[in-house]
């Protein structure tokens, strides 16, 4: 048997009571109504409703702060704010305190149940998250290189292989997708994790810093040594230097980097003493070197001295089944780091970062985690507050669609029709796709044929046929 639902609906006007009573009743959902602020936070109290629609206006104290008394007792509380005069500065305010939703009431006869319907969900969701238990902890993965797929089995086999000898490691992988929590592993594991372990972005550095970032300089060696500086290969010394992007390092500087792997020497920028340095180096790149060897953009040497051992990183839409994982010990840890409450995922939101492509990888649902943490206002993220898609600009995407959002690839289209197909063991997906691609030409160009048939690539008389063949003629009533 379905539970029963429960709203409280507070407001100064009988009659808006009278109306949401009689639109929202139904035999699985209980109404409770009142036009006393002081009361609604009381029946709030005792009778826990799943929703609390409140007016701005009420009285002795208005709807935001009775929904801020009543979210200071219950931060899950769902509550929808209305008002006939909704400021942007209420709108917003609103917003900050906590608030489900807020709306204008002249659009209420058109979208009142739409409304309840996604607060109800949304309570729904959130009792099924904090029921739910996590399947790992942060304590567990301290070095936050998580997973559970075949894929990521094999790195973590690889970097205890790696881990007995010093031998030199590449480790490949598309930008974002953890080259350097591999790296930190490698080294964790292996006998030098007692030494430091020292990271350098080859591609973020200007090529005329980058050797002194690498070797260090003397005083007076250029203009602005002003002391002499200490470099990333003193620093690493008996530990572990990450080169990360060693693409990107300017061909001039390769040979030097070949020598110090050769004999363990090298010379600050500007000095003449020969300096030792025992450390083993970890590279990362996200291209493709054997053809930048080819082009004579990487030594053909360099790249045999540092690919000793290769451990490549699949991206994130090669490992799915790592998305809940990775979900919860980024939403546990931005939790710890912004002192928040132990806050939790919804199902619906979870099935929402599974179905994503992430063309940004690891980093990119790290990202999304900390962004959802900030516009949440409950301790479960919901669909809502999952936004997708944003870059650089901050500009997002509707997350309703979760497969456009972001850059998408023919690959990635690909592999999502297929997802359909196989979901869907009914669908035959060729004429389906042949049927829905000219349909959507259609709509898409308002009727124009010649229009139509140059986007598809085919005659108009064949896009005539296929209008007859799959009736959409008659759909779109056109002729």
């Amino acid at each position: 048997m379905a539970r029963i639902q429960t709203i409280l609906i507070a407001d100064p006007d009988p009659d808006f009571l009278d109306w949401t009573t009689h639109q929202l009743s139904s035999s699985s959902t209980r109404i409770i109504t009142t036009s006393d602020s002081e009361e609604a936070y009381r029946l709030f109290m005792r009778e826990k409703p799943d929703v609390l629609m409140a007016e701005t206006h009420l009285s002795p104290i208005g709807g935001m702060e009775l929904m801020a008394r009543i979210r200071q007792r219950d931060s899950n509380a769902v509550v929808v704010l209305t008002s006939a005069f909704g400021t942007t500065q209420a709108v917003i305010e609103s917003m900050r305190l906590g608030a489900f939703d807020f709306v204008r009431k002249e659009t209420l006869p058109f979208n009142l149940r739409a409304v309840i319907d996604a607060a109800l969900k949304a309570q729904a969701e959130m009792k099924a998250a904090t029921s739910a238990k996590p399947q790992l902890t942060v304590e567990e993965h301290q070095d936050s290189l998580v997973g559970k797929s075949e894929a990521m089995a094999q790195v973590f086999k690889m970097v205890g292989r790696v881990s007995l000898s010093d031998a030199p490691v590449m480790i490949t992988g598309e930008s974002g997708s953890g080259k350097e929590l591999v790296a930190r592993a490698v080294h964790t594991y292996s006998q030098r994790n007692g030494k430091s372990f020292v990271a350098i972005n080859c591609a973020a550095i200007p090529e005329q810093l980058l050797e002194s970032e690498l070797f260090g300089h003397e005083k007076g060696s250029f203009t602005g040594a002003v002391t002499q500086r200490v470099g990333r290969f003193e620093q690493s010394n008996g530990g572990t230097l990450f080169l990360d992007e060693i693409g990107d390092m300017p061909i001039q500087l390769q040979s030097k980097i070949l020598r110090v792997l050769q004999d363990g020497e090298f010379t600050r920028v500007g000095g003449t003493a020969t300096l030792k340095s025992d450390v083993r180096i970890v590279a990362a790149t996200n291209k493709n070197l054997e053809q930048e060897v080819a082009e004579k953009k990487f030594r053909e040497d360099l790249f045999y001295r540092l690919n000793v051992v290769r451990i490549h990183l699949p991206p994130l839409r090669q490992r799915l089944e790592d998305i809940r994982l990775l979900a919860e010990y980024f939403l546990q840890r931005v939790a710890i780091r912004l002192h928040l409450p132990k806050l939790k995922i919804s199902e619906d939101a979870m099935k929402i970062l599974e179905g994503y492509s992430w063309p940004g990888n690891v980093r990119e649902l790290e990202n999304t985690i900390q962004r959802a943490c900030v516009l949440c206002t409950s301790d479960v993220l919901l669909p809502k507050d999952i936004p997708l898609g944003v870059g650089i600009s901050g500009e997002s995407p509707q997350t309703s669609n979760p497969s456009l959002a972001g850059v998408v690839t023919k690959e990635m289209a690909i592999d999502a029709l297929f997802k359909v197909a196989e979901a869907d063991p009914s669908l035959q997906l060729l004429p389906w796709l042949e049927r829905e691609f000219t349909l959507h030409s259609m709509r898409t160009t308002n009727g124009n044929q010649v229009r139509s048939a140059k986007l598809l690539g085919i005659t108009r008389a064949t896009l005539r046929k296929r209008l007859e063949i799959f009736g959409i003629t008659r759909e779109l009533n056109i002729s």
